[in-house]
C-alpha cells in the first residue's frame, strides 16, 4: 500500500511536464510530416529561436515588465479599495443598500467596451491602461469579498459575542479571517481578468509605451508568427506563475482553509 501511494505522487509529479513535451513533440512532428508554413503555423523549435532572440535584443524583458507593472499597479489598487468596499458592505445594511443598485449595474457590464472612453478621457498614455486595470479586478474583488463577510458562520459570531467579544473585536477576530479564503478566491479572480484586459488595452492603445499586446500586434502586422506565439508562451508562463504565487500565498496565510 506504501508503494502504491508513492507510486501516486510521483505519478502526480511527472504527469503533468510529461503532458507537456508530449504535446511539443507531437507539435513538432506535426509541422515536419505535414510540412506546415511557417506563416500558419511555426515549429516550437522555431518559436524558442524566436524567444532567444527576443531575450537576447532586450524587447521581451521591456515589453514584459512594462505588462507586468500596468497589471500590478492597477491590481493593487483595486484589491486595497475593493476589500474595503466589500467588507464595509458585509458589516453595514445601510452602506449595502447604497452600494448594491451600482454593483449589480456595473459588473456585468463588459469592460473592454469602456476603452473606447477611457481613450477619450485619458488618451493612451499609462493611466489609462491602469485604469482598466483597476476597473477590471475591483468587481470580482468586492463581489468575493462581500460574498464571504456575508457567509460567515452566525453561530460563530454568537459564540464569540457570548464570551464578550465587541462588535468590532467580532469582525476582527471571527468574520474577517473566515472570510478571507473567499477574499483570496476574488483576488485570484480578478488578476486573471486584469491580465486580459491590460493586454487588449494594449493591442488598442498604441505602440508608443510597449508592453506584450504591442509586442503581439507589431509581430503580427510583420507576419512574424514566431514571435506571436513567443509571445503568447510568455504571457501563459507569467500568468501561471502569478495565479501559482496567489495560490501559494492563501495557502500560507489560511492554512485552517486548506485542510484536506
Amino acid at each position: 500500500m506504501k508503494k502504491l501511494s508513492r507510486n501516486a505522487v510521483l505519478a502526480e509529479r511527472i504527469l503533468p511536464a510529461l503532458s507537456i513535451v508530449v504535446f511539443f513533440v507531437a507539435w513538432q512532428l506535426l509541422v515536419d510530416l505535414r510540412n506546415i508554413p511557417p506563416i500558419y503555423l511555426p515549429s516550437p523549435l522555431a518559436i524558442m529561436h524566436a524567444l532567444i532572440s527576443m531575450v537576447e535584443d532586450g524587447s521581451l524583458f521591456y515589453n514584459l515588465a512594462a505588462t507586468m507593472l500596468r497589471i500590478m499597479v492597477g491590481f493593487l489598487l483595486a484589491a486595497i479599495v475593493g476589500i474595503v468596499v466589500g467588507i464595509v458592505m458585509g458589516v453595514s445594511r445601510i452602506f449595502e443598500r447604497i452600494a448594491d443598485p451600482w454593483i449589480a449595474a456595473l459588473y456585468p457590464l463588459p469592460k473592454i467596451s469602456l476603452i473606447p472612453l477611457l481613450i477619450i478621457w485619458l488618451g493612451t498614455g499609462e493611466a489609462y491602461k491602469i485604469v482598466i486595470s483597476a476597473v477590471t479586478a475591483f468587481f470580482p474583488i468586492v463581489m468575493s469579498t462581500y460574498a464571504g463577510v456575508r457567509q460567515v458562520d452566525r453561530g460563530l459570531v454568537k459564540a464569540a459575542e457570548d464570551l464578550g467579544a465587541n462588535r468590532r473585536q467580532t469582525q476582527l477576530s471571527v468574520v474577517l479571517p473566515a472570510a478571507i479564503p473567499t477574499i483570496f478566491a476574488g483576488l485570484q479572480l480578478g488578476m486573471g481578468v486584469t491580465i486580459i484586459l491590460v493586454v487588449a488595452a494594449e493591442m488598442i492603445g498604441g505602440s508608443s509605451q510597449g508592453g506584450m499586446g504591442n509586442l503581439l500586434i507589431q509581430a503580427g502586422q510583420v507576419l512574424e508568427t514566431e514571435k506571436v506565439f513567443a509571445a503568447l508562451i510568455t504571457l501563459t508562463l507569467m500568468g501561471a506563475v502569478i495565479m501559482k504565487g496567489q495560490q501559494w500565498l492563501d495557502r500560507k496565510l489560511t492554512p485552517w482553509a486548506n485542510l484536506r
